[in-house]
């Protein structure tokens, strides 16, 4: 079973630009097909981006897609999302999640494992 722990978030003006981490342990991430995603207050956790665990094949949520990216470094055991162009509706709490399989999901109830989220608030 893998741990997840997020760290990167805190706040950040819009346009500006945020790394999130996401370490894992008593597993190697390369196993996993890795993702993020985000909950704002009284909204729904909604998918953000995922990559498969080769790293060869990376999906992102519409939203997102042209600003952030995903990347992993599986010698470090490493997740990131590097997130530019924010914009105050990217505020929310972030996960990092992983799911055993090959497959890319856009869909939580797919994912096994999951870290106790990073917030990230982008100011107007």
């Amino acid at each position: 079973q893998v741990q997840l722990v997020e760290s990167g978030g805190g706040l950040v003006q819009a346009g500006g630009s945020l790394r999130l981490s996401c370490a894992a342990s008593k597993r190697s991430v390369s196993t996993y097909t890795m993702g993020w995603f985000r909950q704002a207050p009284g909204k729904e956790r909604e998918f953000v981006a995922a990559i498969r665990r080769s790293g060869g094949t990376t999906v992102y949520a519409d939203s997102v897609k042209g600003r952030f990216t995903i990347s992993r470094d599986n010698a470090k055991n490493t997740v990131y999302l590097q997130m530019n162009s924010l914009k105050p509706e990217d505020t929310a709490v972030y996960y990092c999640t992983a799911r055993s399989g090959s497959a890319v999901s856009t869909t939580s109830h797919e994912y096994n494992y999951w870290g106790q989220g990073t917030q990230v608030t982008v100011s107007s």
